[in-house]
């Protein structure tokens, strides 16, 4: 059983930054790619940012890349979601979600967190 928390959501004017984490309790970190998720009110779930434990490859959508850094610290089992240059349409419930490869991640991620609330304002 994995478990997922995410901390650092909240209020911040466009062009300003944010830093998500996610500590995950699961005896082999390694094993796993974790993966960032967000969904705004009335749209779809999406993949924002992936990163594999095991060898630090990273995944970014479009609408990201340049503005956020996903990294993680495997000694402590985090992942961060460093999110600068924010947008109004940033603004979502952010998610963080494991699974074993990136594919697992796009397709069913075996295990959420309870999502934290990033908010942009313009």
């Amino acid at each position: 059983e994995v478990q997922l928390v995410e901390s650092g959501g909240g209020l911040v004017q466009a062009g300003g930054s944010l830093r998500l984490s996610c500590v995950a309790s699961v005896f082999t970190f390694d094993d796993y790619a974790i993966g960032w998720f967000r969904q705004a009110p009335g749209k779809e779930r999406e993949g924002v940012s992936f990163i594999s434990s095991s060898d630090g490859v990273t995944y970014y959508t479009d609408s990201v890349k340049g503005r956020f850094t996903i990294s993680s610290d495997n000694a402590k089992n985090m992942v961060y979601l460093q999110m600068n240059s924010l947008k109004p349409e940033d603004t979502a419930v952010y998610y963080c979600a494991a699974g074993h490869n990136f594919m697992e991640l796009l397709r069913a991620p075996g295990y959420w967190g309870q999502g934290t609330q990033v908010t942009v304002s313009s």
